[in-house]
């Protein structure tokens, strides 16, 4: 079960739903586990996969290339950068505040005009229940959760609600 909170955004003076996540993030030994238990991997084979996951990514990503895993989605790097009025004035180096890794989930189903499109990791049936700040309420067993991430509605730049 998902949840959401009502956030009230004083700017545009609407009300919208973010996104809760709660608990702690699910560690990678935890991942490791449960794809162990669906697979004929061990659970030290799947992590120690897992390990080396982000240094390939980031090597293939380093040559230019964007990262395709099916089932998941594509990752590939983007800047965040400051622009110059004049050519003459361009320096890569001082333009460059950030480098950050872009994910854009898989997509199953149409992606012509008028079809519909869903995300892979976003299921058609996920069920949301308004967060009332209880624990207990989330618990199904299973340490599953985080931080509150964005939702619409935003304009402060800052959608990310700690809990």
């Amino acid at each position: 079960m998902a949840f959401y909170k009502k956030m009230y955004n004083e700017k545009t003076g609407v009300y919208y739903p973010l996104a809760v996540t709660v608990g702690n993030p699910v560690e990678t030994k935890k991942i490791a586990e449960r794809l162990a238990a669906i697979s004929t991997v061990s659970k030290a084979d799947v992590a120690a996969v897992l390990a080396e996951l982000p240094g390939v990514l980031a090597d293939y990503m380093s040559q230019g290339k964007s990262v395709r895993l099916d089932g998941l989605g594509t990752f590939r790097y983007t800047l965040s950068t400051k622009g110059v009025e004049q050519e003459a004035d361009f320096d890569f180096q001082k333009q460059v505040q950030a480098v950050r890794v872009q994910f854009v989930p898989q997509r199953e189903g149409a992606v012509t005009r008028g079809g519909t499109a869903t995300r892979e990791l976003v299921p058609a049936d996920i069920e949301w229940q308004e967060w009332l700040g209880r624990a207990e309420e989330a618990s199904s067993g299973d340490d599953t959760g985080g931080s509150s991430q964005g939702g619409g509605g935003s304009d402060d730049g800052n959608d990310d609600g700690e809990l």
